[in-house]
C-alpha cells in the first residue's frame, strides 16, 4: 500500500460523530437507562426494501465509515455539556456520566464488503451489542451507508452506459449538496466505476485521479491577439523559441483551406485564450472549444494551435464539448482530427479526447451510443452527484433480536414486515458461474454445500419455493469489528472500485440492463420461513366480526 492510500485509509470524517444523530435516539437511550435494560444484548440489521434508479441491483458502500465512526465512538466533554442543556431537567446525572464513558468495546459489526453488489431485504450490516450502545449508531450508520451506496450505484450504472472503453470524470462539486455531500460523491463515483474527479481536495483525501480544463470564463476573458502576453514558448526538437502566436496564425490560415472553413469566422479572442492556455500547459492542452461556434471557430482555432504545438515536439489533449448535439460535433471533430493528421503525419491526432458535458444523464449516454457518437470521455455532474432520478436510498436499521429472543416488525403493508433473528447470508452461484440468489438462514442452521440440494423460498410468499443446487457457496457476512477494534486491514479504495467491478460481473446481463431488468431473487431458508410465519402469527392480533 502506498503512503497516498495509506494515509486514505485512515482519513476520518471530523463531522461523523456521536452527536451526528437524532434526538430521539438520545432520548431512547436515555429510557434505556433508565429502565436498567443498559445491559440487554441486541441485535440490528441494517438493510433497504426496494433498489434504486427502476434497476435490480444496488452497490454497498459507506462500510468504512461506520467502521471509522464505531472506532472512535465517544462523548466529549462539550458534547456532554449540550446534551445537558437540551435534554429535560428531569434526566439524571448519572445518565451524563453513563453517556460520558460510553464506547463501542462491547459491539461486533458483521458486514457484507463494501463494494459488493446487494439486493433488498439482505442484511449489509448486522450489529450486535448492548441495546442502548447500538440504539444510538442508527441514525449515523443510515446516513453513511444511504447516501454512498445511492450514488456509488448511481456511478455504476453510468459505467454500465458508458461500456468499459470510455473515460468518466465526475464533475459535480458545485451542483452537489454542500461541502460533504461533493466529498462523498467523488469518493463513490470513483469506487462506483468513474476514473476521476474534478474537486481537488477528494484527489488529496481519497488519491482519486483530478481531472479538469478551463471554463468559458477563459475564453471570454480574451477579445484579441493582442491580449496574449507570453508569445515565446520553448521548441522541443532544438531548444530554439519560437512565436506560439504567428506559428498559430499560420496554421489556422492553411486549416481554412484544408478543411473549408472561413478563417474570418473563427473568433481571434477565443485563439488567444487558447494560445494563452497552451503556453501554461504545452504537453496537457486540453481546450473548451464551444464558447462562440464549434465548427466555424472552436474546431479551427483549436487544431491551429494544436498543430502549432505538435511542430514544436508536444502532444495535446484534445477538447472538450459542453453544449449543442453532442453526437453530431463529436463526429465532426474526430473528422476534422483525421484530416488534420492525415495532412501534416501527426498520428496522434486522430487520437485526441473528445470529452463531452452539459447536463449528461444515464439515458444521454444510451442514447447517444445509439446515435454513433465518437466521444471517449464523459464529464458527468448534476444527475450524477444528485441522483436526480432518485434522490433517496431507503435503508432502515431494524432491530431483529434482544437478548436471544427474535423481534419482528408488523405491518399493513407485507413489504414491511422485518424478517427476525440474527441471520446468515449466503449467495449461490449457478452453473453459468453467475450468482443464482441470495439466501438468508438463522444462525444455527447448517451452511449450504456446493452440489447439495437446497429448498429456497420467498420470504412472503408460500407458494414460490424452489430447489438450488449450487456450484459455489460464498458467505456474505464477514466479522469486521470486534473489541472496540476494527478487525484487519481495511481494503483501499482502488480495491473496492476493483471488487464493484468484480461483483457485478456475477450478476446476468440481464439483471443489470437499463430497461425492465430482471429482479434478482432474495430467499429464506425453509426453516426461516416457517419460524418467521409462526412468529408473526404469535405476534398479530386477532380481529373479532360483530
Amino acid at each position: 500500500m502506498g503512503e497516498a492510500e495509506k494515509q486514505q485509509s485512515t482519513m476520518m470524517n471530523g463531522v461523523v460523530q456521536p452527536l451526528l444523530t437524532d434526538l430521539y435516539q438520545i432520548t431512547m437511550a436515555y429510557a434505556y437507562w433508565k429502565s436498567d435494560k443498559c445491559s440487554d444484548h441486541a441485535v440490528f440489521d441494517l438493510f433497504f426494501r426496494k433498489n434504486p434508479f427502476q434497476g435490480e441491483f444496488t452497490v454497498f458502500a459507506g462500510l468504512e465509515e461506520c467502521l471509522k465512526f464505531l472506532e472512535n465512538f465517544r462523548y466529549s466533554e462539550s458534547d456532554i455539556e449540550y446534551l445537558k442543556s437540551i435534554l429535560p431537567s428531569n434526566v439524571e446525572p448519572a445518565f451524563f456520566e453513563f453517556l460520558a464513558n460510553l464506547t463501542a468495546r462491547d459491539v461486533k459489526l458483521y458486514a457484507i464488503p463494501e463494494g459488493t453488489v446487494v439486493f433488498p431485504r439482505v442484511p449489509l450490516i448486522r450489529v450486535e451489542g448492548p441495546l442502548p450502545v447500538v440504539q444510538l449508531l442508527e441514525t449515523t450508520f443510515l446516513t453513511l451507508v444511504n447516501y454512498a451506496s445511492l450514488v456509488a450505484t448511481n456511478a455504476a450504472r453510468y459505467r454500465i452506459a458508458a461500456g468499459s472503453d470510455l473515460q468518466l470524470l465526475e464533475y459535480g462539486l458545485r451542483r452537489a449538496q454542500g461541502p460533504d455531500g461533493g466529498l462523498s460523491a467523488s469518493k463513490y463515483t470513483y469506487i462506483g466505476g468513474f476514473d476521476g474527479t474534478s474537486n481537488v481536495l477528494a484527489g488529496k483525501m481519497y488519491n482519486i485521479p483530478v481531472k479538469g480544463t478551463h471554463a468559458h470564463a477563459f475564453v471570454m476573458s480574451y477579445s484579441s491577439l493582442d491580449e496574449v502576453r507570453t508569445k515565446v514558448i520553448l521548441n522541443k526538437n532544438d531548444n530554439s523559441e519560437q512565436d506560439i502566436v504567428q506559428l498559430s496564425l499560420r496554421f489556422r490560415t492553411e486549416l481554412s483551406s484544408l478543411l473549408s472553413l472561413l478563417k474570418e469566422e473563427a473568433n481571434d479572442g477565443e485563439l488567444a485564450a487558447f494560445i494563452s492556455y497552451a503556453v501554461a500547459f504545452p504537453n496537457s492542452f486540453l481546450a473548451l472549444i464551444d464558447t462562440y461556434d464549434v465548427k466555424k471557430s472552436g474546431l479551427l482555432n483549436f487544431c491551429a494551435v494544436a498543430v502549432a504545438l505538435c511542430q514544436l515536439g508536444y502532444k495535446p489533449l484534445g477538447v472538450r464539448i459542453d453544449s449543442g448535439d453532442l453526437a453530431y460535433l463529436s463526429n465532426v471533430a474526430f473528422q476534422t482530427f483525421c484530416k488534420v493528421s492525415k495532412h501534416y503525419g501527426f498520428q496522434w491526432f486522430r487520437d485526441f479526447s473528445i470529452v463531452a458535458s452539459n447536463d449528461i444523464n444515464e439515458e444521454t449516454i444510451i442514447s447517444l451510443n445509439e446515435q454513433g457518437h465518437k466521444i471517449n470521455c464523459f464529464g458527468i455532474g448534476t444527475h450524477l452527484v444528485t441522483c436526480q432520478k432518485q434522490p433517496a436510498l431507503g435503508c432502515v436499521f431494524k432491530l431483529v433480536e434482544v437478548n436471544s429472543k427474535p423481534c419482528i416488525k408488523l405491518s399493513l403493508d407485507v413489504e414491511k414486515v422485518t424478517i427476525p433473528g440474527g441471520k446468515l447470508v449466503y449467495r449461490l452461484f449457478g452453473k453459468d458461474g453467475h450468482a443464482l440468489i441470495d439466501l438468508l438462514q438463522m444462525k444455527d442452521e447448517p451452511a449450504p454445500e456446493v452440489g447439495m440440494k437446497v429448498l429456497v423460498r420467498h420470504p412472503f410468499q408460500e407458494s414460490k419455493r424452489a430447489y438450488v443446487q449450487p456450484v459455489q457457496v460464498q458467505n456474505l457476512q464477514i466479522l469486521y469489528f470486534s473489541d472496540g477494534a476494527i478487525c484487519g486491514d481495511l481494503p483501499t479504495l482502488s480495491d473496492i472500485r476493483k471488487h464493484v467491478k468484480q461483483s457485478l460481473a456475477t450478476l446476468r446481463p440481464d439483471i443489470k440492463r437499463n430497461l425492465n431488468p430482471t429482479p434478482y431473487k432474495v430467499s429464506v431458508s425453509d426453516q426461516l420461513y416457517h419460524f418467521m410465519h409462526n412468529l408473526w402469527l404469535q405476534n398479530a392480533p386477532i380481529g373479532e366480526l360483530f
